[in-house]
């Protein structure tokens, strides 16, 4: 992978706020968009979903998802060279008042400090999504399949 396409990578991965979520809900595919932290080792993603949603019925612990992140489109440039990133694996929710669900919490406050006023609520819960499969596109010509291991790192450097 050339350097600009990992600072592309890190970018999309740290920078995005926003994600397009697959999942499974009712034995259907479903989509939803949710922001979303990155732990610091590259290893999973989290987010913060109420109970009410409708894709919080299929985050549900070991369940399979599929996690989309893209560059914003730029209407002069062609929409099917954004980069993105496509994350697959399996989803846990955190429990509340654990060490993991803290850390967690940190991360995605950090990001998204306006939602300190929904962690009181009740119905909201944090998820950990799990990389097990990556596959990046920075561009034509450009795709790279990663495992878990190469996405720690490039945490790192």
């Amino acid at each position: 992978m050339t350097e600009q396409d990992t600072l592309i990578l890190k970018f999309l991965l740290t920078k995005q706020r926003v994600a397009t979520l697959a999942i499974l809900v009712d034995e259907k595919p479903f989509t939803g968009l949710l922001t979303f932290a990155i732990l610091p080792d590259f290893s999973a993603a989290i987010l913060q979903a109420s109970n009410l949603a409708k894709h919080t019925a299929g985050l549900t612990d070991g369940a399979p998802y599929s996690l989309l992140i893209h560059l914003p489109d730029d209407p002069k440039s062609d929409p099917l060279q954004l980069a993105r990133v496509s994350l697959q694996g399996t989803v846990q929710k955190l429990p509340k008042g654990e060490p993991e669900y803290e850390t967690a919490k940190v991360l995605y406050l950090t990001k998204f400090p306006a939602s300190a006023n929904i962690f009181p609520m009740s119905d909201f819960n944090l998820y950990a999504l799990a990389f097990h499969q990556c596959r990046f596109v920075a561009g034509f010509g450009a795709i790279y399949s990663l495992p878990p291991e190469k996405l720690k790192e490039l945490s790192e450097a």
